[in-house]
């Protein structure tokens, strides 16, 4: 249920998601690419962590000193711990944006973050947000910020208003937020199945509802059960935050800036036409119907010339995220899908493959040969960045200071999994933030460091954890019923993951 002070849910934690977004090293890359000149990070500051799971991979894997805040004292308590483990350069506190946001305590900030915040506080909390940027923000400094947007969640308000109406009025306060979501979801069905006049003027709404069902309920809780909610257009939000100073400098989503994947011919020319960035980002989001948006903002935004922009790429780190093997040359987008050119793709994940790091300039170097110009090698990599293939990394001297650090990190977690630890990712030096990997590698990890070698015995490691918790593995959305079944996935997954996964993990120094 809502807080009655704050208006926000409470009594359900919010999800261990990681959002890579927040990370430096791509707000670094993100802006060069926009021909921006990005800030040197000192400090950063995340404004409602959550959990606290992407502010503690950025704080350890990076050397950036963090704060930020949160007032739900639970989620409080699991970030510290965490914070505890590794040692970072990490202040977590359990205020509320008014007393945080009013300490004369704080450094000036270099980068601001705000994921998941904006669009579900109200618009004295915003105030209280832009007011803080405005005098904590250095100039030249850069904000993150994700919210949901119009025209895409358009036809979706008035059903999230009968969800939050249903709760309010007939929901049991004592049944929590999680069943007051299910009852309320309930009736939108029965509604549905009514044949309302809204329903027929809006046939996608069927498909979101239908994909609503398959998300966690905690999720839904927090985005549907709030009692601020509000998507803003682009050019809302160019409003709010000019009141700090801030200017938009570009997306978050590499692949938004691929014109030819998002949008038509046609819509392309009438972009191009558009001399203003606002009016053209509104423009597009008509386009493409973007119901949430992820962008970086600038306090101060000083453009740069073609030369600076080169020279700086050149001198980024990028690495391989999977084998070049599993990459598949193909990328979706909103105008379709389409295919990626094998004669560029295929000799830049080869100068990747096996490498834990190389700088765009020896890639240059290396695709050269095979005829790849700095363009293509420039326009290849954010692309592969969008799909999740590659990812920004630090210099191997920022790497090394961190790894202490990051080990600590990841033992913590690698623990807590065998325990029941919700958090899918550990930190990686390398990249200067997280690395997906799923709870039950992490306990083939903790048996490992246990002094187990073999496959067969992180398996059966695994296994004990599993019963320990009640839980079974589960294959097409069915739980595996027998013992045997289960034991023989998790050999198969631990083999599959010491001949496949370790040895990536090894290159990106997360063990």
């Amino acid at each position: 249920m809502a807080s009655p002070e704050t208006g926000y849910v409470t009594d359900q934690e919010y999800t261990h998601g990681y959002y890579a977004e927040l990370n430096p090293l791509r707000l670094r890359l993100a802006l060069l690419n926009a021909r921006l000149k990005p800030p040197v990070i000192a400090h950063a500051c995340e404004l409602g962590f959550g959990q606290g799971v992407s502010v503690n991979l950025h704080a350890a894997a990076s050397p950036v000193a963090w704060h930020g805040t949160d007032f739900n004292a639970a989620q409080v308590v699991h970030a510290r711990e965490m914070a505890t483990a590794s040692g970072a350069d990490l202040h977590l506190a359990d205020e509320n944006f008014a007393t945080f946001c009013a300490r004369d305590d704080l450094p000036m900030f270099d980068y601001i973050g705000l994921h998941g915040i904006w669009s579900w506080v109200g618009d004295a909390n915003r105030r209280t947000l832009v007011d803080f940027i405005r005098r904590r923000l250095n100039p030249g400094g850069a904000v993150y910020v994700s919210y949901n947007t119009l025209p895409g969640w358009a036809a979706m308000l008035p059903v999230r208003e009968l969800i939050r109406a249903h709760a309010d009025v007939l929901g049991a306060p004592a049944a929590g937020s999680a069943a007051q979501w299910d009852e309320a979801f309930a009736f939108v069905e029965r509604l549905w199945q009514s044949d309302p006049a809204f329903a027929r003027a809006h046939p996608q709404l069927q498909q979101a509802l239908a994909q609503l069902k398959t998300q966690d309920r905690r999720y839904l809780a927090h985005e549907f059960l709030n009692r601020d909610w509000t998507p803003m257009s682009v050019t809302q939000m160019g409003d709010w935050l000019g009141e700090a100073r801030l200017s938009l400098a570009g997306s978050a989503q590499p692949l938004d800036d691929i014109a030819g994947l998002q949008l038509s011919s046609s819509q392309q020319a009438l972009l191009e036409e558009i001399g203003h960035p606002l009016l053209q980002a509104a423009t597009r989001d008509v386009m493409v119907n973007q119901r949430f948006r992820r962008d970086y903002w600038l306090k101060g935004a000083r453009r740069l010339n073609a030369l600076e922009v080169a020279a700086q790429l050149r001198r980024e780190h990028v690495v391989l995220l999977q084998p070049a093997a599993e990459v598949t040359l193909e990328v979706k987008g909103a105008h379709g899908s389409a295919a990626l050119q094998p004669q560029i793709y295929q000799p830049v994940l080869a100068a990747l493959e096996g490498q834990r790091s190389r700088t765009i300039a020896e890639l240059e170097a290396e695709v050269d040969k095979a005829g790849v110009t700095f363009n293509q090698l420039r326009e290849a990599l954010k692309v592969l960045i969008g799909k999740g293939a590659v990812a920004p990394a630090q210099a191997p001297e920022a790497a090394d200071r961190v790894r202490p650090q990051c080990a600590r990190f990841n033992e913590y977690l690698c623990s807590q999994a065998a325990l029941g630890g919700e958090v899918g990712y550990l930190a990686s030096p390398v990249t200067g933030g997280g690395v997906s990997v799923a709870p039950v590698e992490q306990c083939f990890l903790d048996a490992r460091r246990a002094g187990l070698t073999q496959p067969e015995a992180w398996a059966e490691a695994a296994w004990r954890a599993l019963v320990a918790r009640g839980q079974r593995l589960m294959r097409d959305g069915q739980p595996l019923a027998t013992e045997a079944e289960n034991r023989n996935a998790l050999v198969e997954q631990a083999r599959h993951f010491m001949d496949n996964r370790l040895p990536l993990l090894e290159r990106l120094q997360v063990v």
